[in-house]
């Protein structure tokens, strides 16, 4: 008998657990087959994002689905490499509360030689209505990228890293020198020296377990800030924070930028959310910024764009259309 482990139970039994925000979400692994995996997020009170209706953020949904999907490419491959996530796109169908656990399973339906196509469902416990839908695509790594460890796939359950997995910066994208990139007109970006705590006028329990804060530029943008956490790494070889986590930063993002420039007291919710990956998100503070591309009488359509070093090399893109709902009371 071989004691060579299959992919499956390399991800299951050693990857899985090495995952920092994995752990500390409490995410556990449920059912899983070939091609298909079901990951749980516990309810835990963090998660609240609308403490007046008591409804989930839509963030940790977003990190649920990102790091299903990227488990079912992980349990589909038939050799251990590296993948990075493309794209991903979330919509959400139905409210949820914080007070019971959600699953998703994720399916890999389609392995070409470069990419992997999922899909997955959101339902939480004791309701078999779904409450959200994701797609996402990964690319496929090659083996001259696998480690010298044993090619730990970089992309499973940490979504949005490079296809790569080594350790040194030389071999990396972007090196990781710390020093500020330039921003295309021969100038360094520097960020704003004082940020903010976020003002809504009461408590978002999943803001503050981001630990995210804002600032204005000289010229009156609103950035929103999201301080390096070890808690937040999805990749612990490179190391990358969690495609998931600059999902729910942009989210949140989009949500607070709505607020602030729509003429009266709203709390949008969302209906749909994408996200494209352009670079790995470095363990380091980074920013967004909003743009409302249009604004009607229900529903809201917002940009995002997300960057580290210099708003010249965005790590992500995304966009999202969000529910206005009722004006709340003064």
């Amino acid at each position: 008998m071989s004691n060579q482990s299959s992919p499956a139970d390399h991800f299951a039994n050693r990857f899985f657990r090495s995952i920092p925000h994995m752990n500390e979400t409490g995410i556990r692994l449920g059912p899983m087959e070939a091609g298909k995996v079901t990951l749980v997020l516990p309810a835990r009170k963090d998660w609240l994002g609308d403490p007046q209706r008591g409804l989930l953020h839509p963030g940790p949904l977003t990190v649920l689905a990102d790091s299903a999907c990227g488990a079912a490419v992980g349990v589909t491959l038939d050799r251990v490499q590296p993948y990075a996530t493309l794209d991903l796109r979330m919509d959400l169908l139905r409210p949820a509360g914080p007070d019971r656990d959600v699953s998703c399973t994720a399916e890999c339906f389609r392995l070409t030689r470069n990419i992997a196509f999922t899909r997955a469902t959101l339902r939480q416990a004791g309701d078999d209505a779904p409450i959200a839908t994701a797609l996402a695509t990964f690319m496929r790594g090659t083996s001259n990228r696998r480690s010298a460890g044993g090619g730990t796939p970089a992309g499973a359950a940490g979504a949005g890293a490079p296809a790569s997995t080594s350790a040194s910066a030389a071999a990396l994208p972007e090196a990781d020198s710390g020093r500020p990139a330039p921003d295309g007109k021969g100038l360094v970006w520097q960020p704003p020296a004082a940020s903010e705590p976020i003002a809504l006028g009461r408590q978002v329990p999943y803001i503050d377990y981001l630990g995210m804060n804002a600032s204005r530029t000289q010229d009156g943008t609103r950035l929103y800030r999201l301080p390096f956490a070890e808690k937040l790494v999805g990749n612990p070889v490179l190391p990358a924070l969690h495609g998931g986590v600059i999902a729910a930063f942009a989210q949140t993002a989009a949500i607070l930028g709505l607020i602030e420039a729509l003429p009266e007291p709203r709390l949008p919710k969302a209906i749909d959310f994408s996200i494209d990956y352009l670079r790995s998100g470095r363990p380091r503070e980074t920013f967004a910024r909003c743009e409302i591309v249009r604004v009607g009488s229900r529903v809201a359509l917002v940009q995002v764009w997300c960057w580290q070093t210099s708003p010249a090399e965005p790590i992500a893109l995304t966009r999202g259309h969000f529910l206005l709902g009722e004006a709340e009371p003064q």
